[in-house]
């Protein structure tokens, strides 16, 4: 891969520069020392969400500094409530620009539950089943490329439906460390092609393809755009892009220390540089016949002061 070809997908000089080891090596050694040691370090009391204090909009702003997410703990609200309080916790860090994508509601705000009507029951996010590790809107043009996520819930299931995630730059770092090539092939304007998306015959999206990694030329954050998904994902037929993408997926399935598992109980609540995560099977009903809802907010902002900057700069 020549270093033209590279110029489209990574900062040059910066710490994503799969040629800049110095600039790495820093950064890398900075992410890691302050990385959270355990779901619990992500969390964040949060009294109310709709104006959260200076102390915990800081607490908030650390983890997401460090971890690219925070988990929000707030009083459990309505349905109707919970929308209102995700879109003013968004604008709290940033989050302005919805991507009002296909499913979503006409304030741009998606309900996560089981459906049974109109098109959703063909999107795994709308049933019971198990959602495998993903990035957000990895089928998006380049330029509408989801870089903000927030998740919030309204209501839990009966059993099941925790969520895994992983810092994004953790498994950047991870790859990166087993080897440098792995980054290279990732960062390639046709390492992942999504296929287009048809229904009753219709083409409703055209395939897509794009880099795993890239930089935003802008304010050199690192974006990922992935999915672990099989069926009809290609990717480039490269000997070391089949190699990294074997690896990615096993630092996801098999787990490391940095992968974390949170179930979201009612008012809590996931913000997010759209970091990857999955999402376990549910149970819906019981005695209390509980439905889950997570109400999920796409951006196409990043959270603000979260771009690369800091001690390792050094």
């Amino acid at each position: 891969m020549n270093s033209e070809t590279i110029a489209t997908a990574s900062q040059q000089g910066g710490p994503f520069d799969p040629d800049n080891a110095e600039t790495y090596a820093r950064w890398r050694d900075w992410k890691l020392s302050v990385a959270p040691e355990t779901a619990s370090d992500l969390v964040v009391e949060v009294a109310d969400p709709f104006q959260p204090t200076a102390a915990e909009k800081a607490a908030l702003e650390d983890r997401l500094s460090r971890a690219n997410m925070a988990f929000y703990v707030g009083p459990a609200v309505d349905a109707e409530v919970g929308k209102e309080l995700i879109r003013a916790l968004g604008r709290c860090f940033g989050l302005e620009r919805l991507d009002s994508n296909m499913l979503a509601d006409n304030d741009g705000i998606t309900p996560l539950a089981v459906s049974e009507k109109g098109s959703r029951p063909n999107y795994i996010p709308y049933t019971n089943r198990p959602i495998n590790w993903h990035t957000d809107g990895y089928y998006n043009l380049p330029e509408r490329q989801i870089r903000g996520l927030m998740l919030h819930c309204v209501s839990d299931a009966e059993k099941g439906g925790e969520n895994a995630v992983m810092d994004h730059e953790i498994a950047y770092i991870l790859l990166r460390e087993a080897n440098p090539d792995f980054i290279r092939a990732l960062m390639h304007p046709r390492a992942m092609t999504i296929p287009p998306n048809k229904e009753g015959g219709s083409e409703i999206r055209e395939e897509r393809t794009g880099p795993v990694f890239s930089v935003d030329p802008v304010d050199g954050a690192l974006h990922m755009r992935y999915t672990a998904r099989k069926r009809n994902i290609q990717w480039r037929d490269d000997a070391t892009t089949r190699e990294a993408v074997a690896y990615l997926e096993s630092i996801t399935q098999q787990g490391t220390e940095h992968v974390f598992r949170h179930r979201l109980m009612p008012g809590q609540g996931l913000v997010c540089n759209n970091v990857l995560h999955d999402r376990a099977g549910f149970e819906d009903g019981g005695a209390q016949g509980k439905t889950r809802l997570i109400y999920r907010a796409r951006y196409f902002d990043r959270v603000a002061g979260t771009a690369p900057a800091g001690a390792w700069k050094g």
